[in-house]
Order: structure tokens, then C-alpha cells, then sequence
């Protein structure tokens, strides 16, 4: 257990002086501003319209404030049980971890226990952040040319040909090992509880099953099996149970505890089998003798075997971190997209960012031109391959002062990657949404993952579904922080494993089939994942643990809820709450690869005058429901005269997520 306290306080960020001008930001066009102030604003017109665009005295959630312990998550209950663990005595690794595992049986439609999960963690005996690296690898058998082979030049969204191994229980129990203080069977006991007694269905799960009922009665029985009834699909307020789930985690405490008494070999024990035992016999079995059907509309047998699941393990690796007035933010690696929010805070640090309104064209304006740059350096740089991603470069300050240069006053249609070091960039043969014949319409369990076509979720105007995962953040008394974005295992995304009572991963549908991209296709190589947990530390102190579900707007909410926060003084919850945006410029991290240059979307309470704005300096410009852009979650602490104060905040969006602290 973690009982270290930080050593010094904490002080408030303060702002670069910043001089006068005379015009306000209304009165001339971003470019002009710009070079009429020397990236420097302040006037009593822009403080005005800044004090009117907070949200005021009203936010849908208190942000929450203790110094005990806080914890958010995107399902309440899934955060009560984090809270609950922390009540008992456990620490910030321990409530992580059991909230983690309740995420996989209340939200099912949205990961599971065959998923992954990058999980960022901040020791406060380490005295530094970390990477675990739940993300699994391709089968050593794929290849690009094999599947190009098959005549497929995508890798299917569904189905048994996209797996990678499942990651996420080797992580967990990674950190666990390195950081926990619980003995398994405690921190597994709540999952095991929720998957055996039940848990009520919201209306998302709901949707969901009805979308893919045929294909569960049709094509995948084992999932039928397990999610369907002779009568239908079960309803919203309905307790539904997984006994397989629950069966299959009780035997792997069993056999932990069977393997020694102390709580380090119960955790070996628990990942050999896991990873070497009768979970990983199951799915080798699984895959290689059946042939089901996939989003290609043709079945295909899988290529994960026991041994790929035998030769993996979790990692634990340093952050990304790049410095931005006062706080040093961490991401994962270039083997996720996490970089790419780094990109985009070096190409904006210079800006004056404090001084846009957050609900204005040009704060608006500004960042969505910074995505596109920072996008596009994903796709020509980002993978598995640590040693050849110029990481150092595309943060330098020399790179992202010519990059900048990019950014004028009207949006941009271009995809335009840099070339850092001088190495030409090359980029993907991606669709352009409307371009094509895929109909996606016809194909379920696509993306990150797919939601119902009914119901609240909607598609968009290619009819190709946007979907969601899930998050938590906890902070325990003693300064540890956790921030964990679990994803993948979805039940719309493969069948289900008939001994174990979950699906596994498709997240090898990230890789491409084109030779010669850092994200292309081969065995044992990590996808590069969109999932992007953050944290933060402040002045070099602990701060902040945050981050959202969202497909590869995860780091285009989580940017616009930090940048809220830093630079206009939004507490958690009202930068939780403020009117976002995104940008679909790139081609989707997600079968079947579609780009939509230039769309931009934004929810309904954005101001009318501001999207007019945006429309009129080119943006293709969606305006949507009020409550459309993302699930954030987050949680922060500081320390003053000795005493560690600690925040959280939930997102209302979903009508899952929640916070507690005390």
C-alpha cells in the first residue's frame, strides 16, 4: 500500500503576461489577430466575453471535492465499486482494478473481458508515471500478403480474423503486481458478483442486442446462447447475468489461490492461466475449427492461437510526455494515438488560447486546424515500431513553429503529414466517405465499438455507426492515480467463446493491409490503438488523471476539456460539461476506413453565431444533439499547507457515468 505524501505544495499555474490590443476578437480574423497582437491578448472586452461564456453557477453534477479518495468511471457502478475498495483499504491500483473488471459485465456492449486496456499510473512511491501496456498483438501467423491473399484489402471489422490477444487481464493484473495491495479474489469479487447476480440493462446495451439479434440467431450461436432468450432480447431495467463469465473468473481465483498462499504467486498463477491455461486452450480451440461469418459478409476461421497467448505479456514502459504551460502531460506511446494530443498542444502552445472564447469560431477554428495536422502525422508516422517513429521531432519546437505556419484563417481539405528529419511521408490509400461501395449499413459490430441503429445512438451521413468504450479515473488518499481506458471485447464484435462466456478483441482491423506504413499489418506487432488515457502532472507534482470513450475523437475531447480547465479556469466539471466539438478529417482508425475531410461536428448548445462563423471560414460544419460529444472523466489532487485536496467530475452524456470521492 502507498502511503507516501507529496513534499511540497501546490501553486496556482500563472499566466505569461500578455499585452494590450485594440480590436477585439470578433473585430478581425484569426490570422490578423494573431500578427496584430504578436500571439499576446488581454482587453477588457475579452475578459468580458469570457466571464459570459463559463458556465455559470449551474453544472448537470457538482464537481465533487475530498481528501480521502475519488473515483469516475463511465457506469456508476463500476465507480462505486472503485470507491468501495478504497473504503476498505485499498489503494488507487486496487479500486482501478476492481472498477475495471465490473466495467467488462455492466458494460459489455462496450468492452469485455477478451479486450484491452493502456493503462497510465502514477506511484507515489515511484514518483513517476508509467505506461502498463494492455494492448495484445497481432497472431504470429498474420501477415499483410495473407490476408491480401484472402482477397480482402481491409482487415474485417468483426468476427475471428481481426483478434489480437487480449490484453487487458495480463495488464490489470500488471499493475496489480507492481502497485496493488489486495488479494485477487478481492478485487475480482465484485465482477464476479455483477456477472452472477446481475446487473440492470440500460437502454445502449439494450439497442445494441436488437441490432445484432440476427446475427447472433444466424451466424454466431454462442453469442445467442449467452445474450438472447427463445423470446427475444432482453429489455431495458432488465438483470441480466453472464454465469460463463462468472464461471470462468471463479476458477481462475481458484486455481491462483491453488498455486500459493502469498499474493504475488496468486497473481502468476492467475496470468499462466490465463495466458497458458484453460482460458487460452479454449480460445485456441475456438479459433482454429470454426468458420463464422464477419463484416466482410463471407466466414473466415481465426489465426490466434494459445501460443501467441503463451508468448505475451504485459509491459510497462515510460509515458510521451510533452511540456504545456506548467504541466506535464503523459500519453501512451506512438503504438497508440496518444502522441497525437502532444502534437497538437505543441502546435497551439504559442497561441493565445486563453484569450478565445471556448464556445467561439476562433478557439474552435484553431484547434480543429491543429487536429488536422497532428491527424495526419498519425497516419504517416504512428505504429509498433518505437525506433522508427521521430517522436522527438514532431514535438520539437522547430518542427511544430513550420507546421504552424499551416494554420491560416480558412479550414483546410488538405491532409498534409511533415517531414520530420526529411523523411517523406507516405499515408495510406484510404476511401473518402461517400466514394465507395461498402455498405456499411448491412454490417454490425464495426468500429469502436458499434452502437445500435436504433434508438439514441445515430449513424452518420455514410450510414457508418459511431460508437464507444469506456474509462476510469481513481486518486487515493495516499497520491496515486490511475487513468485507464479498457475497450474491445465488445459482443458485437466477435462470437463468443462458448467455455468462457465472453468475445475477444478485433482491434487488428486498426492495421493496414498496404505495405510500407508503420501501421501495417504482421504477426506479433501491436495495432495502434485510439485508446488514450491522460495524466498530468503540475509544476512536476501530481495532478491530473483524465480521459473519454470516443474512436479517435478521444484526444480531440480530452484536449478541449484540459485546454477549458488550463487556460479559462473551468473546474472538472464544468470543462466536463462545456458545449465540444470534433473533427472527422482523417480516415477512421475503424473498418471500413472512411474519411470525411473538413466535416466538423458540434453539439446543439454551441452558439448559433459561432457555427455560422465556422461555416463561413469553410468548415463542413454537423450540428448535433445537445448531449453528443463524449464521456469524459476526471479526477485531480493537490497538496497545500500539508493537506491533499482532491476533485472528479462525470460526464452526463450516456446517462452512465459517474464520480465519488470524499
Amino acid at each position: 500500500m502507498q502511503h507516501e505524501e507529496p513534499d511540497a505544495s501546490l501553486n496556482a499555474i500563472e499566466h505569461t503576461p500578455e499585452s494590450s490590443f485594440d480590436a477585439s476578437p470578433e473585430a478581425a480574423t484569426e490570422s490578423q489577430w494573431l500578427r496584430r497582437t504578436g500571439g499576446q491578448f488581454n482587453n477588457d472586452e475579452t475578459r468580458e466575453h469570457r466571464a459570459m461564456t463559463r458556465p455559470g453557477d449551474f453544472t448537470t453534477r457538482p464537481e465533487l471535492r475530498g481528501t480521502f479518495g475519488v473515483a469516475g468511471s463511465t457506469h456508476w457502478t463500476a465507480t462505486a465499486v472503485a470507491m468501495g475498495v478504497l473504503e476498505r483499504g485499498g489503494n488507487a491500483f486496487d479500486a482501478a482494478a476492481a472498477g475495471g473488471f465490473v466495467l467488462q459485465v455492466v458494460e459489455p456492449h462496450l468492452n469485455g473481458p477478451g479486450g484491452e486496456v493502456p493503462i497510465l499510473t502514477y506511484s507515489a512511491n515511484r514518483d513517476k508515471i508509467e505506461v502498463v501496456c494492455g494492448q495484445g498483438t497481432a497472431p504470429a501467423a498474420a501477415s499483410a500478403k495473407g490476408f491480401r491473399d484472402m482477397g480482402l484489402d481491409l482487415v474485417p471489422g468483426t468476427g475471428l480474423l481481426p483478434a489480437t490477444v487480449p490484453g487487458a487481464f495480463g495488464a490489470w493484473l500488471r499493475m496489480l503486481a507492481d502497485h496493488g495491495s489486495m488479494p485477487l479474489r478481492e478485487v475480482l469479487e465484485p465482477a464476479i458478483f455483477y456477472a452472477e447476480q446481475g446487473f440492470p440493462l440500460v437502454p445502449k446495451i439494450v439497442n445494441a442486442l436488437r441490432a445484432v439479434e440476427p446475427l447472433f440467431r444466424n451466424d454466431w450461436p454462442s453469442s445467442a446462447e449467452v445474450y438472447l432468450s427463445s423470446n427475444g432480447h432482453p429489455q431495458e431495467g432488465d438483470l441480466f447475468r453472464n454465469p460463463g463469465l462468472a464461471a470462468t473468473y471463479r476458477r481462475i481465483v481458484e486455481e491462483a489461490e491453488s498455486a500459493g498462499r502469498d499474493r504475488e504467486t496468486q497473481l502468476e498463477g492467475a496470468r499462466k492461466c490465463w495466458y497458458e491455461g484453460f482460458v487460452a486452450e479454449a480460445i485456441d480451440s475456438f479459433y482454429r475449427t470454426q468458420e463464422l461469418k464477419d463484416s466482410t459478409g463471407e466466414h473466415h476461421s481465426g489465426l490466434l492461437t494459445g501460443q501467441d497467448m503463451a508468448n505475451w505479456q504485459a509491459t510497462v514502459e515510460a509515458p510521451a510526455t510533452y511540456d504545456y504551460h506548467g504541466l506535464t502531460v503523459a500519453k501512451c506511446g506512438p503504438w497508440s494515438q496518444g502522441p497525437f494530443m502532444l502534437q497538437q498542444l505543441a502546435l497551439l502552445r504559442d497561441l493565445p488560447l486563453g484569450d478565445l472564447p471556448p464556445d467561439g469560431a476562433d478557439f474552435i477554428h484553431t484547434v480543429v486546424e491543429a487536429a488536422k495536422l497532428a491527424f495526419a502525422d498519425r497516419e504517416a508516422w504512428y505504429g509498433d515500431s518505437a525506433g522508427e517513429v521521430p517522436l522527438e521531432t514532431l514535438l520539437s519546437d522547430a518542427y511544430n513553429a513550420e507546421r504552424r505556419k499551416l494554420m491560416g484563417e480558412r479550414a483546410s481539405e488538405d491532409f498534409r503529414p511533415g517531414a520530420p528529419d526529411g523523411r517523406r511521408p507516405v499515408l495510406p490509400d484510404y476511401e473518402v466517405a461517400g466514394e465507395n461501395s461498402i455498405d456499411v449499413n448491412a454490417m454490425l459490430g464495426v468500429g469502436e465499438p458499434t452502437v445500435s441503429k436504433a434508438g439514441e445512438e445515430e449513424t452518420d451521413s455514410t450510414g457508418a455507426l459511431r460508437g464507444d468504450t469506456c474509462h476510469i479515473d481513481v486518486i487515493d488518499r495516499w497520491g496515486n492515480m490511475v487513468a485507464a481506458t479498457p475497450s474491445g471485447g465488445w459482443f458485437q464484435s466477435s462470437p463468443v467463446v462458448p467455455e468462457l462466456g465472453f468475445s475477444l478483441s478485433t482491434r487488428a482491423q486498426m492495421f493496414w493491409l498496404q505495405d510500407g506504413l508503420p501501421s501495417t499489418l504482421a504477426g506479433g506487432k501491436r495495432p495502434r490503438t485510439t485508446l488514450t488515457p491522460s495524466m498530468a502532472l503540475k509544476h512536476g507534482k501530481p495532478y491530473l488523471a483524465w480521459g473519454t470513450p470516443g474512436g479517435d475523437q478521444q484526444d480531440q475531447w480530452s484536449l478541449s476539456f484540459l485546454l477549458r480547465h488550463l487556460h479559462h479556469g473551468y473546474n472538472l466539471q464544468e470543462a466536463i460539461d462545456a458545449p465540444s466539438f470534433h473533427s472527422e478529417h482523417p480516415p477512421s482508425s475503424f473498418w471500413p476506413r472512411l474519411a470525411k475531410p473538413n466535416v466538423l461536428l458540434v453539439e446543439g448548445r454551441m452558439p448559433r453565431a459561432t457555427v455560422e462563423e465556422l461555416k463561413r471560414r469553410g468548415h463542413d460544419v454537423s450540428v448535433g444533439e445537445d448531449w453528443s460529444e463524449g464521456r469524459l472523466s476526471a479526477c485531480s489532487q493537490e497538496t497545500r499547507n500539508g493537506m491533499r485536496y482532491l476533485r472528479a467530475g462525470a460526464n452526463p452524456r450516456g446517462m452512465q457515468g459517474y464520480a465519488a470521492g470524499r
